[in-house]
């Protein structure tokens, strides 16, 4: 998702094995067409170092929300994101905006009838996915036209 409009820009669906969305991000980032650097804002599920390490070499500012954790010991879990990082305002903004995607997997749940599946098939689940996507964006466009007129 981009966050000045909130419009979905790429998606994809995965089986569930606790890398996938880490995954499935990295094949979004280099699905896209290289213009200069970007951040990308995700939640404490992406606060690993190996992945954090693979979007520097994407040239991709990893606006990663830090998963503090505290074990069991009382010892606090150590963050891949480092201080070059979260001393920007930019951080603290796309720490705020990373959370409008549950806006659109929320619509998609509610609107588009995609709380429960109604095909068969990770192929056909996908394109009914994409559909999806493809609509809350052509139902995001007005919104924007309006602003833009103003």
């Amino acid at each position: 998702m981009e966050n000045r409009n909130g419009l979905a820009v790429d998606a994809t669906l995965t089986c569930a094995t606790g890398t996938a969305e880490r995954e499935a991000a990295l094949v979004m980032l280099d699905r896209r067409e290289r213009s200069g650097r970007i951040t990308l804002g995700a939640d404490k599920a992406f606060d690993v170092t190996d992945f954090v390490e693979d979007l520097r070499e994407r040239k991709v500012t990893p606006h990663v929300a830090i998963n503090g954790r505290i074990s069991k010991h009382g010892v606090i879990r150590k963050t891949a994101v480092d201080r070059r990082t979260t001393r920007h305002a930019g951080y603290g903004i796309s720490q705020i905006l990373r959370k409008r995607i549950e806006e659109v997997f929320g619509w998609i749940k509610a609107q588009a009838g995609f709380a429960q599946v109604k095909v068969r098939g990770r192929a056909k689940a996908e394109a009914v996915f994409t559909f999806a996507i493809a609509a809350y964006n052509l139902i995001r466009l007005p919104k924007l036209l309006v602003h833009t007129r103003a």
